[in-house]
């Protein structure tokens, strides 16, 4: 058996990516990362090989592994993050809390926009900002914030500077002003053009390649090593690794870290949602727990289904599953029947309770395939509702029309993000990454 992984390894790219090792019925056990697939993958099946106490076992486990490739080793490092908090695999002991990699992000919308390190972009506070990420290095990108602001000379405070402030004149700054770090619009230091020139043109900059300032930076450092200025040169040298490390990054709404992107990031929102579906839906009773269905079809060919559950407005992981649908062909309808059946099968027999509301992502279609499953069941669900893309429309159980809402109702935004994160769900890795192939499990 390690001989043939061994050869199969052994035809894999020099390149960096993610693997994932599964057991005899084809389950996803441990994922990891490579900078070197063939020669990582490799070491596993050598007859010396030795993984250490927690690890060693795993190979008595394994059967056969798949590989994704992936740009560089920033990549493989979100990707082997996302798979991990997605398929939870036994073996892996690490990535399963609820860490995050941080963003950057800047405050569009005020007088004087703020340029912030943080793991939770969607925050109210950050609404509307510009935001890039997720990066690998937390470190690296504090680093490089710290220098560019004796650049950009933007403000980090969490101080709100309005233009027409006259108090502002009166103000003390802080140090950072004193060493030439910030220009101070809190004590009308700087005019507001001025000050969102600045900013404007550092985003540019984080949205370019860089190599600018990088080719004048290593130049000065060539030069203080000349000089046998160490010191100096060391400090340029981490500066350039910090500045380097931007380019070390996802971008926002790739589903990297759709726990820190969605509508979920700000607790109360899903409130002010949950009382508006309530009334929406009619229902005497607050909504205490929402479950989505979801059906894919993974690269035209096996198709699965998704069941996400969120109480009180937040994703309760524990409770997701995946389901290999086992109807023959692309047949949504069949396959929604089928999920839902497998699903509610205990609480359509009375042995445990049904959510409070039930969404099926799709249109009319969708819901009536639900229903028809439901129908055979002897306890019915108090409500089932599906979402259609494109035109966002809810349809409800029972009622003739569909529900046309504004855009920015909250209850729309919050069976919008629960409709998303079931779709994400069921796409799992495979949408994670790109649309590149992987496989699907239960």
């Amino acid at each position: 058996m390690r001989a043939g992984l061994a050869l199969k390894a052994a035809a894999l790219a020099r390149a960096p990516g993610v693997y994932l090792m599964k057991d005899a019925e084809g389950r996803v056990i441990y994922v990891g990362k490579a900078s070197r697939l063939r020669d990582r993958v490799g070491s596993y099946f050598q007859a010396s090989t030795d993984l250490g106490p927690k690890k060693q076992r795993l190979l008595d486990f394994v059967r056969d592994f798949e590989v994704i490739e992936c740009e560089g080793e920033w990549e493989a490092l979100l990707a082997e993050n996302r798979l991990i908090k997605d398929i939870k695999p036994r073996f892996n002991v690490r990535l399963t809390d609820d860490k995050t990699f941080p963003y950057l992000v800047v405050t569009m919308r005020d007088d004087f926009p703020g340029v912030y390190v943080t793991r939770s972009p969607g925050a109210e506070e950050f609404r509307g900002a510009r935001t890039f990420g997720p990066f690998t290095s937390a470190y690296a990108l504090r680093e490089a914030v710290t220098l560019l602001q004796r650049v950009f000379k933007f403000r980090t405070c969490d101080l709100e500077i309005r233009d027409d402030d006259p108090k502002r004149e009166r103000f003390r700054p802080c140090l950072l002003h004193a060493i030439g770090q910030c220009t101070a619009p809190c004590a009308a230091k700087v005019a507001r053009e001025a000050y969102r020139a600045d900013v404007d043109r550092f985003v540019r900059f984080l949205g370019s390649q860089r190599s600018e300032m990088l080719r004048e930076m290593r130049a000065e450092m060539e030069e203080a090593s000349r000089a046998l200025r160490f010191e100096k040169a060391a400090a340029l040298r981490d500066q350039i690794r910090a500045i380097e490390r931007l380019s070390e990054r996802g971008r926002i709404g790739e589903g990297w870290q759709p726990e820190t992107e969605s509508l979920f990031a700000d607790p109360a929102r899903p409130r002010k949602g949950l009382k508006a579906l309530q009334k929406v839906l009619g229902l005497a009773e607050p909504i205490r727990c929402m479950e989505a269905i979801d059906i894919a079809h993974l690269m035209g060919g096996e198709t699965v289904g998704s069941k996400v559950c969120f109480v009180d407005g937040k994703p309760l992981k524990s409770e997701y599953r995946r389901y290999r649908v086992r109807t023959v062909g692309n047949d949504d309808y069949a396959a929604i029947r089928e999920v839902v059946s497998r699903r509610y099968r205990e609480a359509g027999e009375g042995n445990e309770l049904f959510p409070e509301v039930i969404l099926i992502d799709g249109g009319l279609g969708q819901l009536h395939a639900a229903l028809e499953a439901f129908r055979q069941l002897s306890v019915k669900p108090p409500m089932v509702i599906s979402l259609a893309k494109k035109e966002e429309l809810i349809y409800v159980q029972e009622r003739a029309e569909p529900v046309r809402l504004g855009r920015e109702n909250p209850a729309l935004k919050l069976c919008q993000a629960i409709r998303d994160e079931a779709h994400r769900f069921a796409q799992h890795y495979h949408h994670v990454l790109r649309r590149k192939k992987t496989l699907g499990e239960d």
